[in-house]
């Protein structure tokens, strides 16, 4: 089961469709965290299935796994019949997806087939998560690996609290970098892309595309559902 903040769940509806083409066995659902949605799904699921909660984000929302915890309460679920899993990132599948969609809007150049950097338009990059300063200290980790794949300056920032993505290009134009451009680090529900894109123009920065339903996203909502299958196996058997 997808958890989506907020209430426009078009996007997970792509990847609930590309995870469902991977793993056909699987019963995808798609559960957008606004009002009893999420409550409404799982109290809907046969008394004999489990569920997997795999929420949308890229790291640590407290806010987003407070609505889940609510969800599952609200639906009266036993403890032993669903697993909510970590955040998607970090991971390296992340970085090589915000890569390319730096490459989709001409803000960095890549190999078309190993998508390696051969070089970027820009000379510092901020990857901006959303969730507080939590998720940007953890963003900071694809930032690194961003950074490798890119040979630039990259780093992380939160678009909704400090460090804020002002203090990061303050961060990038001390240490030189003129061309810079936002590597939005959310899945595409968690914020206002156009809103964010509009402000990145008038500060004269470029903005890549959310990360969407990239092929890396599909793979990590997998593997994020094997992991947690995996540890309700081990209880299971203890």
């Amino acid at each position: 089961m997808l958890a989506v903040p907020g209430d426009r769940p078009d996007v997970a509806d792509e990847i609930a469709s590309l995870t469902r083409t991977a793993r056909n066995e699987l019963d995808v659902r798609v559960a957008p965290l606004a009002g009893s949605v999420l409550a409404d799904v799982l109290r809907g699921l046969p008394d004999d299935r489990s569920a997997v909660v795999v929420p949308l984000i890229t790291g640590p929302h407290a806010r987003v796994y407070r609505d889940i915890d609510a969800g599952v309460k609200d639906a009266g679920m036993e403890a032993g019949r669903i697993a909510v899993t970590d955040p998607l990132g970090p991971h390296p599948l992340l970085a090589e997806a915000l890569h390319v969609r730096l490459a989709d809007a001409g803000l960095a150049r890549a190999d078309r087939i190993r998508q390696f950097s051969i070089g970027a338009s820009v000379d510092g990059v901020i990857v901006a998560a959303v969730g507080g300063t939590e998720a940007a200290r953890e963003a900071d980790m694809t930032a690194v690996l961003l950074a490798a794949r890119l040979a630039v300056p990259v780093v992380a920032a939160a678009v909704d609290g400090p460090p804020t993505v002002a203090d990061a290009v303050a961060r990038l134009r001390e240490s030189g970098a003129q061309r810079l451009a936002v590597a939005p680090y959310v899945i595409g529900p968690e914020l206002d892309h156009e809103q964010l894109a509009k402000l990145a123009a008038e500060a004269g920065l470029g903005c890549g595309a959310p990360l969407a339903a990239h092929s890396s996203v599909v793979r990590l909502v997998n593997l994020r559902y094997e992991v947690a299958m995996e540890t309700v196996m081990d209880e299971g058997r203890s």
